[in-house]
């Protein structure tokens, strides 16, 4: 006989093991189903900046809340997550200054910490940044980094002490329906019944999508992040930095090392296979984006190359999620498409999609804005800059 719960989550990510506490503390009997290990995919890999430079609302103040749970993180979730306040920068050229100014006004009125500084006043923030291309930047004093494998760990074991079920090494091989309706997934472990299905699997949303006979706009695409050691005179922590100009990002890590990714929509276009991609960095992107935060941060020029690795987004058209019921009136449910920037937003995903499974009627995080029929609507999220990566 099958084993029976209220609900089924597919994927044990940020998002899955979120979205397991806030139903499990609700009272649901809940079961997440993970293919290999807790943050296996995207969220174990992420580059886990706590930010809060959103361009919409909805983001804003769901980033906003999900600061104060990293803030929090021992009363809100237990365990640790390794949150360090290092404060975020968002550097802008002339073509978005409007857009920052907007962000920030915005993100004030929802009571998030930040300002416009000049560039005069970066150079007492971050003595060493090159500001004489710059126009203006945001500052966010509140925002840093966590640590993406303690954060989804300690999310997963107070899920299991709430009363979820959390099963790893259990990849899932199809949706079983009952005519219209859910009814529950077969896996290597064998089937599990459930009456709501929330395929939560990240840069294999679309595959789990498609055992339901659903097409979801989601692409596993291959990132790449680069590690370099500061030089002596810069063994300081700095602040994440966000350069539109340069196209990059860079915040600080344990061991003297700043991590460096790219803010590029072309990375959309590096389609894998997520079950066979090459996950060492390339030799080419270590030059690229060194010399990239070299032009922001010219004491760098003498830091020591300290590798890499390559890992997965899971990228929608507009660079935002799809949070709904995949089929109407099914049981069947998704919560996936991130596109590199839904670490930060996990804790209130969470409890989004906790009220969508749940049928809240006054939901603290409203996904309409997140509908799948967006696109066929032509009603994309979107964003106040050219990245729409940042959102």
């Amino acid at each position: 006989m099958a084993p029976a719960y209220d609900l089924i989550i597919i994927g044990g990510g940020i998002m899955g093991c979120s979205t397991a506490l806030q139903l499990a503390r609700r009272g649901m009997r809940v079961a997440v189903l993970e293919q290999k290990e807790i943050g296996y995919g995207s969220t174990g890999h992420s580059s886990a900046i706590i930010r809060q430079h959103y361009s919409n609302e909805l983001t804003a103040r769901m980033a906003l809340y999900s600061l104060r749970v990293f803030q929090n993180f021992a009363d809100e979730v237990g365990g640790e997550s390794g949150f360090t306040s290092t404060g975020f920068l968002a550097l802008t050229s002339a073509q978005d200054r409007a857009g920052l100014e907007a962000n920030v006004a915005l993100q004030q009125s929802l009571g998030i910490q930040t300002e416009i500084l000049a560039p005069e006043a970066l150079r007492e923030l971050m003595p060493g940044l090159e500001v004489s291309d710059l126009v203006a930047a945001a500052y966010e004093p509140e925002s840093g980094y966590a640590d993406p494998n303690l954060t989804v760990n300690a999310y997963a074991r107070a899920a299991r002490q709430a009363g979820a079920a959390i099963f790893t090494d259990t990849p899932v091989t199809g949706v079983r329906f009952d005519g219209d309706r859910v009814v529950g997934v077969e896996s290597s472990r064998g089937p599990f019944d459930a009456p709501l299905v929330l395929n939560s699997a990240g840069p294999w949303g679309a595959r789990v999508a498609r055992m339901a006979g659903v097409e979801a706009p989601i692409n596993p695409c291959r990132v790449q992040v680069a590690f370099f050691r500061r030089p002596a005179a810069e063994e300081k922590a700095h602040p994440v930095v966000a350069d539109f100009i340069n196209a990059t990002y860079f915040r600080s890590e344990t061991g003297n090392l700043t991590l460096v990714g790219l803010i590029d929509p072309s990375e959309a276009d590096a389609i894998v296979n997520p079950d066979a991609f090459d996950e060492r960095v390339d030799d080419s992107f270590i030059m690229d984006v060194g010399d990239r935060m070299v032009a922001r941060y010219p004491a760098m020029a003498e830091c020591g190359v300290m590798g890499g690795y390559a890992s997965l987004y899971a990228i929608t058209p507009d660079w935002h999620p799809i949070v709904d019921e995949l089929l109407p009136g099914s049981g069947f449910y998704i919560c996936s498409g991130f596109s590199g920037h839904g670490f930060k937003l996990g804790p209130a995903v969470g409890v989004m999609a906790a009220d969508l499974l749940t049928g809240a009627a006054d939901p603290q995080f409203d996904p309409a804005l997140f509908r799948l029929s967006r696109y066929a609507e032509g009603k994309p999220v979107l964003g106040l800059y050219e990245y729409s990566i940042v959102g």
